[in-house]
């Protein structure tokens, strides 16, 4: 997944910090899909302070083509930082559900796998076993391959959530405090080209 591919893109860790606001999250994915790039993952939650939300996103794309998005993102009043995690030193997980037959004869060897990969049994019906595994990408997919014989009912993946090691922290409330100012300047120029193109249309 993180390979370079012929034309030189790769998989890219996107972590932004932004304000819990409605709409926020629908723009963002409008402006990467605007760009051509497929959103391979996306996970949002709040973080410690309410009023603001982390994404991961997971895209494809050339390191320069990236560089600029990152760029554009961060001109987003909605936006607090975003961060290429990349080439940094960083944690990685994604949690899947997956739903594997469970037929007499490969139930023993269903439980083995999991056990190998220190997955969980969540559910278990006469016919299906749902195991809950948590790791990084190449732990899930080997993980899948190997139950891929068994029977594959179903998979259900959280995506991709990423934190950097070390000290880095989150952007302070008065970092974010200061680029209030200048949000509102950004607000009243809309509203106010707003007006103006709804005078501009009116009949004389």
């Amino acid at each position: 997944m993180n390979s370079n591919g012929a034309s030189g893109t790769r998989a890219h860790t996107l972590v932004l910090q932004v304000e819990n606001r409605l709409g926020v999250l629908a723009r963002i994915a409008g402006l990467v899909a605007a760009k051509g790039y497929n959103i391979d993952s996306l996970s949002v939650a709040e973080t410690l302070d309410p009023t603001a939300s982390q994404i991961t996103l997971v895209v494809h794309g050339t390191e320069s083509a990236i560089e600029q998005t990152v760029k554009q993102l961060n001109r987003q009043v909605d936006i607090i930082k975003v961060v290429d995690l990349t080439d940094e030193a960083h944690v990685e997980r994604e949690m899947v559900l997956i739903r594997v037959n469970a037929e007499p004869a490969n139930r023993a060897e269903a439980l083995r796998t999991a056990d190998i990969f220190r997955a969980k049994v969540v559910d278990v019906t006469p016919r299906a076993y749902v195991f809950e595994v948590t790791g990084d990408a190449e732990k899930i997919a080997a993980f899948i391959e190997l139950l891929r014989p068994l029977g594959i009912q179903e998979v259900v993946r959280t995506g991709k959530v990423a934190i950097a090691r070390g000290s880095k922290t989150a952007p302070r409330r008065e970092a974010r405090a200061a680029r209030r100012p200048a949000e509102a300047r950004a607000a009243s120029e809309r509203e106010e080209q707003r007006a103006e193109d709804e005078v501009a249309v009116l009949p004389s």
